[in-house]
Formats: structure tokens, C-alpha cells, sequence
């Protein structure tokens, strides 16, 4: 498998997989990917060593002017069904990860209370839960937490 930048060709399968992923909520549209493009965020594609198909997705939005200010937001991480447990959704993770290292930035993410291989998955990488939020998702009504991982140096030590 490989990381590379999604493409805008990608958008369609990406809202293909939103849908399959999140069938109770209000999955990501082809619109809010191409605003997160447009925005310059980073977001990566998993694709197969050979061949094109995306296998997941993955989006982190960093903000700030200088070192010492940055934040970053996990904005999503999906992985097709058929693909999961592969260990697709770690690697995109760690990308996002690599990435607001490069800034110093803590991360935050939401991440549904129900949702246990990822709130598993976040907890190994170093992210605690700060608080919830009630009906975070709709229509569903799911709640969410929000979780942080505190900010790290380039070469991963804790800042």
C-alpha cells in the first residue's frame, strides 16, 4: 500500500465510501471535499502498491501563524469496508500525525462514542478524550469525543 495526495478524482469514490461508512449521519459530499482541497489542507489517498483504486482517505487541517501557536484538526479518516483491518487507517493516521509534527501543532479530532476500533486506535497513537459532545452527529443524534493528542517535535518527543 502507499500514500500519496487525493486527488480530485478520487472525491467521487471518497463520497461513495462516506456513505458506506456513515449511513446513519450526514456523510461528507463531493462539495465539502472539494472545499477542503480548495483550502489546502492535507489529504492523503491509500491506494494498492499496484493499481489506482483508493482503498481510504484521510484529512488534516493545520492552523496558526507561528511555531508555538499551530493546531491541527483531524477533519476525517475513512477506509472502504472491504479494506479494513488491513492496518490502511494506522497508516493514514501516522501520515496526519508526521505532518502536524512538522509544526509542532497538537491534534484534535472527534470520533463517535460508539465507534471502539477507532477510539482504540486514536489511544495507542497518544490521544485523550477532553469532553464530549452531545448530538455531534446528525440525524443520527450519536455523540461524539473530542480527544487530543498534545503537541510533539519532528522528531516525535512530547512538547
Amino acid at each position: 500500500m502507499r500514500l500519496e495526495p487525493l486527488r480530485r478524482m478520487d472525491i467521487a469514490r471518497c463520497v461513495e465510501i462516506e456513505k458506506i461508512l456513515f449511513p446513519g449521519d450526514d456523510p461528507w459530499s463531493a462539495r465539502a471535499f472539494h472545499s477542503e482541497l480548495d483550502a489546502g489542507n492535507f489529504y492523503l489517498a491509500a491506494r494498492p502498491d499496484e493499481g489506482n483504486e483508493l482503498l481510504g482517505y484521510a484529512g488534516l487541517a493545520v492552523v496558526g501563524r507561528r511555531r508555538g501557536e499551530y493546531e491541527a484538526t483531524v477533519h476525517t479518516i475513512g477506509v472502504a469496508p472491504e479494506h479494513q483491518g488491513r492496518g490502511i487507517g494506522k497508516a493514514l493516521l501516522q501520515a496526519l500525525l508526521a505532518r502536524a509534527d512538522e509544526f509542532e501543532a497538537p491534534v484534535f479530532l472527534e470520533v463517535r462514542t460508539d465507534n471502539t476500533t477507532a477510539l482504540a486506535l486514536y489511544e495507542r497513537h497518544g490521544f485523550e478524550r477532553l469532553g464530549i459532545r452531545k448530538r455531534y452527529y446528525q440525524p443520527s443524534g450519536a455523540d461524539a469525543y473530542t480527544m487530543v493528542r498534545p503537541a510533539r517535535t519532528r522528531d516525535g518527543v512530547a512538547g
